[in-house]
């Protein structure tokens, strides 16, 4: 029996803002969606056009209390082949919520307060 990683699934509130911060912070774009015809909820998987693995986005109609999304401790992460183009691009974004130079690393948050960890490519 073989188990492939598919997707990884977030609540948002703002799907319009969060489909924006994920292509401009990571490059990652709908390759998918899927809901009902009454539009009282929403799915959207994206994904990086590289990696099998996809991100999906959960959008519930009338939703105005923040997810509990499992706290700081709970994130996704991304490498990046340039550390410096990501963070100066995360930077003038404003995203960055914290950095870890003796690691070289550093966490952004998406709109959510979501952590998304970024690391160097190995």
């Amino acid at each position: 029996m073989q188990f492939t990683m598919a997707h990884t699934e977030i609540h948002v509130l703002d799907l319009e803002a969060s489909l924006a911060f994920y292509e401009k912070a990571l490059g990652l774009v709908p390759v998918r969606e899927k809901g009902p015809e009454d539009g009282s909820w929403k799915l959207v998987f994206l994904g990086d056009g590289v990696s099998p693995h996809q991100l999906e986005l959960t959008w519930n109609e009338g939703r105005t209390e923040p997810y509990n999304q499992g706290g700081r401790d709970i994130h996704l992460a991304f490498a990046v082949d340039d550390m410096e183009a990501a963070h100066d691009l995360h930077a003038s974004m404003g995203c960055i919520a914290k950095e870890n130079p003796s690691m070289g690393i550093y966490f952004i948050t998406d709109p959510d307060g979501f952590y998304i960890e970024i690391i160097p490519a190995r």
